[in-house]
């Protein structure tokens, strides 16, 4: 059974038909939509600030989600695919977005709905992903823009795949 610990009196929330591998950490300060599934080793850490996750999330193998004290939080919409081994630090992420493998967004980042970010970037601090676009490269830049019709089925589908993955698993 995946670790869902309270911490400084918050007790993680979640909606339904939600799965946690048995390796996952969900800590603190986090609220859930439906849908959502945290894969193995995984650690969403709402210990210090909090991390609100929408709808249909997926949060991949090894992703680590933390905030700063007293400064940033994590917001995520629905449909969000965050990739193994990413790091979200105190970030906005908005709708339909894809955070590629082994990506790092930084506090105060906001990442714009039908986005992609490009594996192994490196999102500075501050940094507004527009909507509709392909950023990637340390520090990530705008790549291009993205026809936003085609993302946001492209990211949906990921996203209605880690759904039909969680079930293998329950």
């Amino acid at each position: 059974m995946a670790l869902i610990l309270p911490v400084r009196g918050f007790k993680p929330k979640y909606g339904k038909g939600c799965y946690f591998a048995e390796n996952a950490s969900i800590i603190g300060d986090v609220i859930m939509g439906d849908d959502c599934s945290v894969w193995f080793q995984a650690v969403i850490r709402g210990d210090v600030n909090s991390i609100c996750l929408g709808n249909k999330v997926n949060i991949q193998d090894g992703a680590v989600l933390h905030t700063t004290y007293q400064k940033s939080v994590i917001e995520m919409g629905d449909n969000v695919s965050i990739g193994h081994n990413v790091i979200i630090h105190g970030a906005k992420i908005e709708n339909n977005v894809l955070v590629g493998m082994g990506a790092i967004v930084m506090d105060f980042a906001h990442i714009g709905e039908n986005s992609i970010i490009a594996a192994g970037s490196v999102v500075l601090e501050n940094t507004i992903v527009e909507s509709g676009s392909i950023y990637g490269g340390v520090p990530a830049k705008k790549i291009k823009s993205v026809n936003e019709r085609q993302t946001k089925e492209m990211i949906e589908r990921i996203a209605n795949n880690y759904l039909m993955y969680s079930d293998w698993y329950r």
